[in-house]
């Protein structure tokens, strides 16, 4: 890979650094042998110009709006295929044969249930707990009770945790909601979807049945493809982190779990519905957009642009074809706040100061659009993200695990501290 280099000249001295070329993107310089020849470190706050590891599971072209999964444009898969489809494809590389995506699908589907003595776990939670507190826990405890698959070096070790880890997510998710709205656990159905199963698990009551509509169903699963990976998001590099020091990977899907619940992150979705709801009313739109406009207000339009994308989110071009399927199904006629989302998509798509700015409505704009109509309450967004999310993690921690050259993730720093000083005595300061 390192045909090139390039030359980095520092008090008089000369240092090369390889140049690696990826399959697509950028070149990379590797930079990984700077602090021993040169005795400097690179400062990259958050990471943004840093590959932090080898990967050949996702890619995203921002400029040009292209997401791939191994490959596959986002836009054929989900026209195409399903969530679990796109779970074989992601954690094995390639498009599994029908016997392969039946058995695949077989063994998910009979691991959804959860250790029973689980549920008991659930009542430890205050009934007002936030479904993604009662998800950290919740699955950071799954080490508790499934030692038979904690041993990373073990293959089937990792086989047999990724696949309970993809199964349960969407029930302990689904209980942590019935637990919060004060409603039985539903247990899952092996006769339904993986989509179906989790709607299932959400909106079943003892009292009578629950029907899962077909077009809820592939909304749903769109959701979860479109979300499945990213490419070295902060969860993701969280996940990838943790797993560095040899972490379960139980431990390590909690701690992805845990930075996903931040709202410049997985909460993006919620905070676009809480400024829809706080608009209010569609006459009150162009007030909110003149404070968009305005550079001494910090009022922010909440679902509009995306930092990685500086063209229309390709998961977005998708997304928006779900949610014209479900509003059209459930109507928005008497929903205040998806009446307002409706408009204000449509002047942002033909407004010049958006257009100009490439400020599209993005996938969380239109998620959290079908995920309100569909019933669920914004605490259930970034769970339901968790849900998606789960196999991108599961993907990228077995990659990690199975890369020979991977080391223990430490970060360096530019200190800017005290210099070193003498301890004075109490009475003394």
């Amino acid at each position: 890979m390192a045909d090139r280099k390039a030359t980095l000249t520092l008090d008089g001295k000369e240092f090369d650094l390889p140049v690696l070329s990826p399959n697509i993107g950028p070149d990379v310089l590797d930079i990984r042998k700077l602090y021993g020849q040169a005795d400097v470190f690179t400062y990259d706050p958050g990471f943004t110009s840093t590959a932090s590891c080898e990967s050949a599971i996702t890619f995203i072209d921002g400029d040009a709006g292209e997401l791939l999964y191994r490959g596959y444009p986002i836009e054929q898969l989900a026209e195409k295929s399903t969530h679990l489809e796109t779970c074989y494809l992601l954690m094995n590389g390639e498009l599994p044969t029908a016997a392969q995506l039946n058995d695949f699908t077989n063994r998910v589907t009979r691991h959804t249930m959860v250790h029973e003595q689980m549920h008991q776990f659930f009542r430890g939670f205050r009934r007002d707990a936030h479904p993604m507190a009662t998800m950290v826990g919740v699955v950071g405890a799954m080490s508790a009770f499934y030692h038979d698959s904690l041993d990373i070096n073990d293959e089937w070790h990792r086989e047999v945790a990724s696949i309970r880890m993809i199964a349960k997510l969407p029930t302990i998710a689904a209980m942590a909601y019935k637990y919060s709205v004060g409603q039985p656990f539903v247990y899952p159905k092996n006769s339904l979807s993986y989509a179906g199963n989790f709607l299932n698990m959400c909106f079943a009551v003892p009292a009578e049945d629950y029907v899962v509509n077909p077009i809820l169903e592939k909304a749903m699963d769109r959701i979860m493809m479109l979300h499945a990976d990213h490419e070295q998001n902060a969860s993701t590099s969280t996940v990838r982190l943790a797993g560095s020091s040899g972490a379960n990977p139980f431990a390590c899907i909690a701690a992805g779990i845990a930075c996903l619940w931040g709202p410049a992150h997985g909460g993006a979705n919620q905070a676009c519905l809480e400024m829809l709801r706080e608009i209010g009313t569609v006459d009150r739109i162009p007030e909110f957009i003149a404070r968009a406009k305005d550079k001494n207000d910090p009022f922010r339009l909440m679902g509009f642009g995306h930092r990685v994308y500086k063209n229309f989110d390709p998961r977005a071009k998708v997304m928006k074809e779900s949610a014209d399927e479900v509003l059209g199904l459930l109507g928005i006629e008497n929903n205040e706040t998806l009446k307002v989302a409706k408009e204000l998509e449509r002047i942002a798509l033909e407004d010049e100061y958006f257009v100009s700015k490439k400020l599209y409505p993005n996938v969380d704009f239109y998620s959290g659009i079908i995920l309100e109509a569909m019933g669920f309450p914004t605490s259930m967004f970034t769970p339901i993200f968790a849900i998606s999310r789960t196999i991108g993690w599961i993907s990228q921690w077995k990659e990690m695990i199975s890369d020979p050259t991977g080391k223990i993730g430490r970060p360096r720093q530019l200190y800017v501290g005290p210099l070193k000083r003498d301890y004075l005595d109490l009475r003394a300061r």
